[in-house]
């Protein structure tokens, strides 16, 4: 699948948390402000559409859109893009980054070691 632009994954995440929503709908969870034009809305919405990430029911001449891909696939392929781009597809140079560069608490790395030994 094609990957998002931010507004769109903006969107995405939207209809994720509503589940089916008109683009009146969706503009009114925008947090922005300025919130954008009803037509912008509407245009990254056709455009997921046409991406493959949103379906829609026709009821006359207005449309209610609906997420065809779960948060969790996306996230999914999304996350296994951004180890593969940036990590070289090694979770060991991921967790490596993590402890560099993050500001883990000591709570935070004994619950990280909790979950990778209940792993085995």
């Amino acid at each position: 699948m094609e990957e998002l632009s931010r507004n769109e994954e903006r969107i995405m995440q939207i209809l994720w948390k509503l589940e089916k929503a008109f683009v009146k709908d969706i503009l009114d969870h925008i947090e922005e402000v300025p919130k954008p034009p009803y037509n912008t809305v509407s245009s990254i919405v056709r455009l997921l559409e046409k991406k493959g990430y949103v379906s829609y029911r026709a009821y006359g001449k207005t449309y209610e859109y609906y997420p065809s891909l779960s948060k969790e696939e996306y996230t999914k392929t999304s996350f296994a893009k951004l180890i593969s781009g940036y990590f070289e597809s090694s979770p060991k140079r991921l967790l490596s980054y993590i402890l560099r560069e993050e500001r883990l608490s000591d709570e935070d790395i004994i619950e990280m070691k909790r979950m990778i030994e209940e792993k085995d």
